[in-house]
């Protein structure tokens, strides 16, 4: 099953402590039903002095956060957005439920009348 959420989507938090920030998607976990977007969820990690981290300490990274609470953001409004699927010549198109602005393929071209044009 094709995520409506990818990696590299900008999206809005729609619920949450992080409610109304934005971010780009840097990973999507479709088995946990998660993703974690760049600066929204921050949590402190304490960890060991190592070779990668020479001091220790605390740092902050990015926690996942559920995909329910996030929303892709609509190019043209600026605001968060359901998608649908629509099928063009044999490929599967996200598209934006608010203004309907084409989000670009799901997936891999697969007629060659695509592969010619691209």
């Amino acid at each position: 099953m094709s995520s409506r959420i990818k990696k590299g989507d900008n999206v809005i938090v729609i619920t949450g402590a992080d409610k109304g920030k934005t971010g780009k998607v840097l990973k999507v976990m479709s088995d946990d039903g998660k993703v974690l977007v760049e600066g929204i969820n921050r949590v402190w990690k304490h960890v060991r002095p190592s070779q990668r981290y020479p001091q220790g300490g605390r740092i902050q990274k990015d926690a996942p956060i559920q995909l329910s609470n996030v929303q892709v953001v609509d190019p043209t409004t600026g605001k968060g957005t359901r998608i649908r699927f629509e099928t063009r010549n044999g490929v599967k198109h996200r598209i934006a439920v608010k203004s309907g602005t084409d989000l670009g393929a799901d997936g891999k071209v697969s007629t060659k009348a695509e592969k010619a044009e691209a």
